[in-house]
């Protein structure tokens, strides 16, 4: 039986790939690993995955020379804005090489740009198409801005040049505007950043009556790192997040998923302190608009007061001689009233007196003497019983023309008290 050494067998299928394939292709695939050697080459691992399951359907090794890796990588990045990293999609023009120690792999020697775009924004519409479909795609631009943004917290990495000159803008502006600032560190590209970042914002949260206003910033840095804020997670907690966010993140041309969702976007970290110190300057104006429309009105309304009260000081003589002759006319009326009153109440207690004093006389002791009654008096007393009187008392009985003087010789009682 013949048979084949390992070398052998690796060396016809080297012999029959390279005859059977001796052409370029454009791959369609995505990066699951990029990694740069020491010597300048790349190798990266091309996968592709079922669209219904996730699952991996194919696999393959790849290499980009040394003398071709700085230029692809390059052009690429500068192309897209994207790094050149693991989890995105490429089309690259390969070659397929088969070694017989290494194996199967794909020589690339081109890479199409406009592909990946069109990838990441598939991805970037796919985020906010979502966000959209959750409702919280405008949430924090609905919030209102404070009229007064001065307590500020500041989503940064701790050594960047960026967060230096957004707090020296704040500290140096022109109006003497005060600003407390406080750094969240947090890291502003790579793997980590949308971690690093949530972590921020929950530290935030937990403080958020401290402050008005987030501000997530970065100094510099590749465009192609601005694609790690194209994140789903971030971009939906900022978006429900309920401080107000202004985001300096990237140059004027770039837009991320994490601009589109934040309150305000601005180009740099500078031109996030000066949209603060506007917000300031307009509270000012505002201010100062009020301080006037304040003083005009009162002045306004001093004038026309005292334009009525002129008016009134004029009227004032024959408004008052008027009163005067109607509270005297008024006067007059009453004083004859009470005139008429008091005389009829006199005239009828006057007669009322007159019948009281009658029957005063009436009941006086000579009006009855003179009817024929007599006072019969002992010791100085009035009798009223003959019980007070006993047999041989001095009696002294008085009649309307004189007294009669007496001795008691017998007592006689009325019949009914006997």
């Amino acid at each position: 039986m013949e048979s084949l050494s390992l070398l052998e067998l690796n060396a016809l299928v080297r012999e029959t790939l390279e005859t059977g394939l001796p052409d370029e292709y454009w791959v369609r695939a995505e990066l699951s690993e990029v990694r740069a050697n020491a010597t300048g080459h790349c190798y990266v691992e091309f996968i592709q995955k079922n669209e219904r399951g996730n699952s991996l359907v194919a696999k393959a090794r790849g290499i980009i020379w040394a003398n071709v890796y700085p230029l692809l990588k390059g052009y690429f990045e500068s192309s897209t804005g994207q790094a050149f990293v693991a989890g995105i999609k490429v089309l690259v023009k390969v070659v397929v090489s088969f070694h017989e120690l290494y194996g199967y792999s794909l020589v690339v020697s081109e890479i199409d740009p406009t592909y990946t775009l069109g990838d990441l924004a598939q991805r970037r519409l796919k985020i906010l198409r979502q966000l959209e479909e959750e409702g919280v795609l405008e949430l924090n631009k609905e919030l209102e801005m404070p009229v007064i943004p001065q307590r500020v917290a500041v989503i940064s990495s701790k050594t960047a040049a960026g967060f230096g000159d957004f707090c020296d803008q704040l500290k140096k502006n022109a109006y003497g505007f005060y600003f407390r600032v406080e750094l969240f560190p947090a890291l502003m590209q790579g793997a980590k950043l949308e971690e690093s970042v949530l972590q921020a914002l929950d530290r935030i949260n937990a403080r958020m009556d401290e402050f008005d206003v987030v501000v997530i910033i970065r100094g510099g840095g590749a465009t192609s790192e601005l694609a790690d804020f194209d994140s789903y997670m971030l971009a939906s907690a900022c978006a429900q997040f309920p401080l107000p966010i202004i985001t300096g993140i990237g140059h004027e041309r770039d837009d991320t998923v994490l601009d589109i969702v934040a309150h305000t976007r601005v180009k740099t970290p500078t031109a996030a302190a000066e949209l603060l110190i506007g917000y300031m300057l307009d509270a000012v104006e505002t201010l100062n608009a009020l301080k006037s429309r304040l003083y005009n009105g009162t002045k306004q309304l001093l004038k026309n007061k005292k334009g009525k009260l002129e008016l009134l000081i004029q009227s004032l003589p024959a408004g008052v001689t008027r009163r005067l002759s109607v509270e005297k006319l008024k006067f007059h009326e009453t004083r004859s009233r009470l005139k008429f009153q008091v005389h009829k109440k006199l005239t009828e207690q006057k007669h009322q007196l007159e019948l009281w004093n009658q029957k005063v006389l009436d009941a006086s002791p000579e009006k009855q003497l003179a009817r024929g009654y007599s006072i019969t008096m002992v010791d100085g007393h009035t009798v009223k019983n003959v019980d007070a009187i006993k047999k041989g008392n001095s009696l002294k009985t008085i009649l309307a023309n004189g007294i009669l003087m007496s001795e008691v010789e017998e007592i006689i009682h009325n019949k009914e008290e006997q």
